[in-house]
């Protein structure tokens, strides 16, 4: 039976016209399927459905979202990240709690990443606050300093003083959240038009709260929230997050801003 599938050009460029009209005719494609984005089963038979293709160095993988999560696309990712993407998938992997650490690039420090609802004007928005767990020096520097909200700013990221306002988008990062888990911050590739790369990178596919993905699939975009070592800390509570938020925020020490979802 047909199917209602979106493939994108970039999708269909990847895997061929031939196998774009096999998935479309029906022949390659599931029916039912659970969505990769909000986990809910779709079904794409009677729903428009997404072809998302999730492309590795060695590994490609096609997966299925509700169209009315994500649009259909090509997303590039590190060869880890597809495998433990597939492994979340196939229920292969166990689910880590929040704050799973990442080594930064050059091994500097270790990034650790919570996860959390803020309430901004009225609204629940997901959230992901990062706190390295040691001072991140600049590449190539000797000395003693954190130079990790510098760092950030040049990144483009804002410092923030005021967390009742929402964060200014940053053009070309993205979160990738595949399997309703979540898999790393993308941002730019060094050169113009390069794949995006991975800043920071679960280990393990780091599992989110209902409440958490509900919101994402209602906003489809994370607040990133970054503050230097010792700023924050693994807080046990939403509020408490917050008010360590609010003094960060007012204290100097807090950069912001918002992106988008990459594949789910």
């Amino acid at each position: 039976m047909p199917r209602m599938l979106d493939v994108s050009d970039d999708v269909r460029a990847e895997i061929g016209d031939e196998e774009a009209e096999l998935l479309l005719a029906g022949d390659n494609a599931p029916g039912s399927y659970d969505c990769t984005s909000c986990r809910t089963p779709g079904n794409s038979e009677t729903e428009r459905t997404s072809t998302v293709l999730f492309v590795g160095e060695e590994t490609a993988v096609l997966a299925f979202a509700h169209a009315t999560c994500i649009p259909s696309q090509v997303v590039a990712v590190s060869e880890e990240q597809l495998q433990g993407a597939v492994a979340s998938i196939t229920g292969d992997s166990p689910a880590p709690g929040a704050g799973t650490p990442q080594s930064v690039p050059g091994g500097q420090a270790v990034l650790g990443i919570t996860s959390g609802l803020v309430l901004i004007g009225g609204e629940l928005h997901p959230a992901l606050v990062v706190e390295p767990t040691a001072p991140i020096a600049r590449p190539g520097s000797t000395g003693p300093g954190d130079d990790f909200l510098p760092l950030l700013i040049e990144q483009g990221f804002h410092p923030i003083t005021d967390t009742t306002a929402l964060p200014s988008p940053l053009e070309g990062w993205s979160v990738l959240l595949a399997a309703g888990q979540l898999h790393a911050v993308l941002q730019p590739g060094a050169a113009p038009g390069a794949p995006q790369v991975a800043w920071w990178q679960a280990h393990q596919a780091l599992s989110v709260t209902e409440g958490w993905r509900a919101a994402v699939n209602k906003t489809q975009r994370v607040l990133i929230y970054a503050a230097p070592v010792g700023s924050i800390g693994q807080q046990p509570r939403e509020d408490l997050l917050r008010d360590a938020l609010d003094k960060a925020a007012a204290a100097g020490q807090l950069v912001a801003a918002s992106m988008p979802l990459a594949g789910t």
